[in-house]
């Protein structure tokens, strides 16, 4: 490639360009062959869970595959369908179509577009920032609750019962207990071979396919069932049956586009669920490899791989953590890991097409459970129950919203709990009451809640050190606690505030400390403060309060202002106060003066 080509590919797909050569090639290739054969059992696996043929799966993970990798941020994600991704398209699509039919493939398809359009949006707007706003406790509670619905799902196909009337979790769970006694003996023996065999094979080594060799063992299971333990009158193991082409090929998708505004609001709420994954991925990738990801370039490679894939009969995609990690343990350098995945991919479906057919359903489903066990993460609930109850609350609200409502919602719902715990954590800013340590010669600063045998405060000055920021939720808080200080019996006239700790007021902050001045003046004391940050000082300018106040009461060390704010106290009071914590207290001492 000449330096020109280079150039202009590194501006088009990133500074990894520069970073191919012989030895990253080899490398990018032979991480490939790992991505492609990870994602053959599941791609298949999740287009059943998205309620599309199996096929959808597998072109889902070729374009695109290929398209995110190239214009996006991260050099080790590999796109693709998910399980999270798949069961919201499915839970969020069957209300408007039979699962499977034309009318519900030619929805996913729509659907995919449009949530692509919307991911290119917030790319090309760079509003990537908004994805820090998803709270990992509601993401992590939404992901739990997708991992139970997986579970409950798989279940029909695992134990080879018929399908219910009715696609929800509900009447599956009551589908499946009323028809427990007919249980097909051949796919319960299928999917427990195929889960025995995967996690048998994770548990001796974590490198190899365990997922695929899972597979593999289930199918053979369900050849031998179906040839020799079949009883008179019953049925085989069902299989998934011939895959259309190994290649995605391309179609507009369509739909009746008077319909769209009631998919742009699916969309709109898929566009979330698939950017926090996408976000989340791509940061705990970059976690291990130390690359620095940007969210918008990430978000715009996203966003045109839906719309590319689209259009070459993909369903909803997005990065995967069960190939990108893998894809980076095994050595992958550059994006073109992903590229040569989706191109063996094709290579390995081309091949393998009659025995891909012979994948039997239970099979499917028994990694569809393994998916889900490993989803829900026990440890991380005794974590979050352990470390952290009230996160753990927003997780499982948001897992409890997953399961019965609508899932799009529940994301929502997990995002808008979280904002509410911040706001309300953030609108009780600490105030703390400080005075001296009396041990040692150079009496330390301290709380005086937590220390036992700090020196009794001064009658006359109060300190008080601000922790947090004044805002419109957090002024009545602070107006309260500040009353409370002043209406105490023998309460300090004089106040000094140590603000560095105060990072921001708005224009009701701002009013709580006029407020405080107009109310300490009248009571013939006064308002101090100790290094406000300069955000503080610039809103105080502007409204006007810094004059009020006074530019002398503002002090850039805490020993002069207690020598300036010692200058104005009674010294009728200091003559008869035992306290005597400051200095300025015992000028009969010389040796101990600041």
């Amino acid at each position: 490639m000449t330096q020109g080509a280079r150039n202009l590919a590194g501006r088009m797909f990133g500074s990894w360009v520069d970073d191919v050569n012989k030895l990253t090639l080899r490398a990018d290739l032979s991480a490939g062959l790992l991505g492609a054969l990870l994602v053959l059992p599941q791609g298949v696996a999740f287009a059943t869970l998205a309620g599309l043929p199996a096929e959808y799966g597998l072109y889902s993970a070729i374009v695109p595959c290929i398209v995110a990798a190239l214009f996006g941020s991260s050099r080790h994600v590999m796109s693709g369908p998910t399980n999270a991704n798949s069961l919201a398209l499915f839970a969020v699509l069957t209300p408007l179509a039979a699962a499977g039919s034309p009318a519900y493939i030619q929805l996913a398809l729509a659907v995919t577009v449009l949530v692509g359009i919307m991911q290119w949006l917030v790319g090309v707007l760079r509003l990537g920032s908004l994805a820090h706003f998803i709270s990992p406790s509601a993401l992590f509670g939404f992901t739990s609750g997708a991992a139970l619905l997986i579970a409950v799902h798989a279940l029909k196909d695992a134990l080879g019962l018929p399908s219910p009337a009715s696609h929800g979790a509900g009447a599956l769970l009551v589908s499946v207990g009323t028809h427990i006694g007919d249980v097909h003996q051949g796919a319960l023996l299928v999917t427990l071979v195929t889960l025995g065999v995967a996690l048998l094979v994770r548990r001796l080594d974590k490198r190899k396919p365990s997922m695929l060799l899972g597979l593999v063992a289930g199918a053979l299971a369900a050849a031998a069932f179906n040839k020799w333990a079949v009883p008179p009158g019953g049925a085989p193991v069902s299989v998934v049956g011939a895959i259309a082409q190994p290649w995605p090929p391309f179609h507009v998708p369509s739909v009746d586009w008077r319909t769209l505004p009631d998919l742009l609001s699916l969309a709109f709420a898929l566009t979330i669920v698939a950017l926090a994954q996408s976000i989340s991925i791509a940061k705990a990738v970059a976690t291990r490899s130390g690359q620095r990801i940007d969210a918008n370039r990430e978000f715009t490679g996203q966003g045109l791989s839906n719309i590319v894939g689209g259009f070459f009969s993909c369903y909803l995609s997005c990065g995967s953590l069960n190939r990108s990690v893998p894809n980076f343990e095994a050595g992958a350098k550059t994006p073109l890991a992903a590229v040569f995945s989706a191109v063996l991919l094709v290579v390995l479906v081309a091949l393998s097409a009659p025995l891909l057919a012979m994948i039997p359903n239970a099979a499917i489903s028994g990694l569809l459970l393994l998916v889900a066990w490993t989803l829900l993460d026990i440890p991380r609930w005794r974590q979050l129950i352990r470390m952290q109850p009230g996160e753990c609350a927003i997780a499982g609200a948001t897992l409890a919203a997953t399961v019965t409502i609508r899932m799009e919602v529940a994301i929502l719902l997990g995002t808008v709990l979280s904002l509410m715990a911040y706001l309300h954590r953030t609108s009780r800013p600490a105030m703390r009451t400080m005075g001296f340590d009396s041990r040692g010669l150079d009496r330390r600063f301290v709380v005086l809640a937590h220390q036992e045998d700090a020196l009794p405060e001064c009658p006359q000055l109060k300190l008080l050190r601000m922790e947090g920021s004044i805002y419109f939720g957090a002024a009545a808080h602070v107006a309260q606690r500040l009353h409370e200080l002043r209406a105490a019996p023998d309460a300090p006239r004089h106040l000094l505030v140590m603000a560095k700790s105060m990072n921001f007021i708005d224009l009701a902050g701002a009013q709580v400390w006029e407020d405080e001045l107009a109310a300490r003046r009248a009571m013939g004391g006064d308002l101090y403060f100790h290094r406000p940050r300069p955000e503080v000082l610039d809103m105080w300018r502007r409204t006007g309060f810094l004059d009020r106040l006074g530019a002398d009461h503002i002090f850039p060390d805490k020993a002069t202002a207690l020598h300036t704010i010692y200058a104005k106290l009674d010294p009728g009071i200091c003559a008869g106060c035992k306290a005597r914590i400051f200095w300025e207290c015992q000028p009969q001492s010389p040796q101990s003066e600041h």
